[in-house]
């Protein structure tokens, strides 16, 4: 209390001086419009950058989450352009109630690891049997086939890659009907191969490729690629394409999954198709 006392007292003009100062801008401000709108307008916009400052820290501390919700609202809507039918409710303009009739389920999941320098490459994804993640899914992104679900444990999984020499994915020419199978070679992580194309398909370099939605996997029209470079043979009636990936399989981040929830129904139909020969 002395210090603060000894402090007043040996600066009491400096403090006085303050005092009449603050005061008199004070009177000043209050009896001139003029000066009163220039320290109004000179607060607001302080202000206005401390609070633009305050919420694009906020906003960057919130990325993670509104991405999620993001790629949340994307599975949504992919699930919808993916599905067979979409029936829009009759009380649409007063309750907007959209009903599908679902034949896939879409959920996002978040890749953690991913090979791209092997034969035969793998993804993990953040997700396991507790968020619903099963074998055979299709796996997807914005972009298009990413690989097909492997093994699953209770919170992983891993992804058997397009670029592995086991797999094969249906697919077909989106402007044609003629169907082929996608295979990689091992060599070129950018290509995959399409093969057992006839050679009446008529094809030009740029022609995309999609899914040919005959499998229970995937769904029809899920891009692929692009039609780089068409080879021929004179003992074969097939071409082999390379297709150029949509995606960059050595950067991938976020994916999609695919479910097909009467996969159940078709393998028993199947089995029991097959038994009954």
């Amino acid at each position: 209390m002395q210090q603060i006392l000894y402090f007043i007292t040996k600066n009491s003009t400096k403090l006085l001086f303050l005092l009449l100062l603050v005061v008199s801008l004070y009177l000043t401000v209050q009896t001139h419009s003029y000066h009163k709108s220039q320290v109004l307008h000179s607060a607001n916009f302080v202000s206005g950058a401390v609070y633009e400052k305050t919420n694009s820290i906020t906003e960057y501390l919130h990325l993670k989450d509104e991405n999620n919700r993001l790629a949340e609202e994307n599975a949504k809507l992919k699930q919808i352009l993916y599905n067979s039918e979409v029936i829009v409710d009759s009380a649409f303009a007063i309750n907007p109630e959209i009903r599908i009739a679902q034949d896939f389920k879409l959920f996002h999941a978040k890749i953690i690891k991913n090979s791209f320098y092997n034969k035969d490459n793998y993804l993990t994804i953040k997700g396991g049997s507790k968020n619903g993640v099963k074998k055979d899914m299709g796996v997807i992104n914005s972009k298009g086939v990413i690989g097909i679900v492997e093994n699953v444990s209770k919170n992983y999984a891993t992804i058997q890659s397009i670029l592995n020499t086991q797999t094969k994915i249906s697919a077909k020419l989106s402007n044609s009907n003629h169907f082929g199978t996608i295979t990689w070679n091992g060599k070129n992580t950018g290509f995959v191969q399409l093969i057992d194309i006839p050679k009446l398909a008529v094809l030009h370099k740029g022609d995309s490729i999609v899914t040919g939605g005959i499998s229970t996997i995937f769904p029809e029209n899920v891009p692929i690629g692009v039609v780089d470079k068409v080879f021929t043979s004179k003992n074969s009636n097939f071409y082999t394409i390379n297709v150029r990936l949509f995606n960059d399989m050595t950067s991938i981040g976020s994916v999609y999954l695919i479910e097909n929830i009467h996969i159940n129904e078709i393998n028993q139909l199947e089995e029991e198709t097959t038994s009954d020969e």
